[in-house]
């Protein structure tokens, strides 16, 4: 069973909210804007910002040269094709409550964990992440016809899903004597490098001054996702067995559907009630504290 100290749920309160308000932010910029250069963007403006935080924090950047290749590695499986992946898909997708595909992760986490380092689940894990799988199923009940006139995106999500799984089960258990939030800065500097150079191959003709809003939606990427989400989600994944790391964020597409249907007018049905509370029991079975028992003292005499 898992504990989570002060500081570390209080950042996945934040990450919560800031992840999940960013899903109408992101559909509505990528809407208008090609989505690979607002992703660019984004991870240029938000690379400055986490810099000032390491520094501001007095955390060294280094990286030994030896172990860049596990660095470049887990950049790769936790960032590079994620965001690559969800920049190709979330425009063909029918709505931002399809992007709750990507909230899967718990499930291909769990199942990289048995099959290659032959983790083996507790009763209340199993029934954790069977819950938050069956509450992103529901969160779809009503997506299914629209997906089907977007499978090859759904695919690519759902794809790019069990690679930043995978991802996170090799950060947990990565021995790289760095701090986190270095290695979390470098991961971003090597997936914007990949992201600005696909951006400049696939949509240069398309390149244009971003509007008002477009603008806010660059912001809020790079201050509040890139600034801080990510470099939080790092910590907590290092520092938390994968399952209960991949589980406590599952609250993040409930709140990506509710600000979808109060900001892009999107339908809730009984089914994404239901979901919200088989999520809200998946991440209760991971995270709740186990009970204390305490022995009785002798009786004296």
């Amino acid at each position: 069973m898992v504990r989570l100290t002060r500081n570390q749920a209080f950042a996945l309160v934040l990450l919560t909210l800031f992840w999940g308000l960013n899903w109408p932010v992101m559909k509505a910029a990528v809407t208008t804007y090609p989505p690979m250069s607002f992703r660019a963007l984004s991870m240029l403006l938000g690379l400055p910002c986490l810099a000032l935080g390491l520094r501001l924090l007095q955390v060294p950047f280094a990286v030994p040269r030896r172990h860049w290749g596990e660095l470049a590695l887990l950049a790769v499986t936790n960032m590079v094709v994620w965001h690559v992946g969800l920049m190709l898909a979330l425009p063909h997708l029918s709505s931002g409550r399809a992007a709750i595909l990507g909230y899967t992760m718990p499930v291909f986490s769990a199942l990289w964990g048995m099959a290659l380092w032959r983790q083996r689940l507790g009763a209340r894990q199993a029934l954790g992440v069977a819950a938050a799988g069956a509450g992103v199923l529901l969160l779809l009940w009503h997506e299914v016809a629209r997906l089907s006139g977007a499978v090859g995106a759904a695919a690519t999500l759902l794809a790019s899903t069990a690679v930043w799984a995978l991802g996170t089960q090799q950060l947990r258990r990565s021995q790289l004597p760095a701090p986190t939030l270095a290695i979390a800065f470098w991961m971003t500097a090597l997936t914007t490098l990949v992201v600005c150079v696909i951006a400049a191959l696939t949509e240069a003709p398309r390149w244009r001054a971003p509007l008002a809003l477009e603008w806010w939606a660059i912001i809020y990427n790079a201050v509040l996702i890139f600034g801080f989400c990510h470099a939080a989600w790092f910590q907590l994944a290092r520092a938390l067995p994968p399952v209960a790391s991949s589980v406590s964020i599952c609250m993040i597409p409930v709140l990506g559907l509710l600000s979808g249907a109060g900001l892009l007018g999107e339908r809730l049905h009984w089914q994404d009630g239901v979901a919200v509370g088989l999520i809200v029991l998946a991440i209760g079975t991971v995270l709740w504290p186990p009970r204390v028992h305490v022995a009785a003292k002798p009786c004296e005499a």
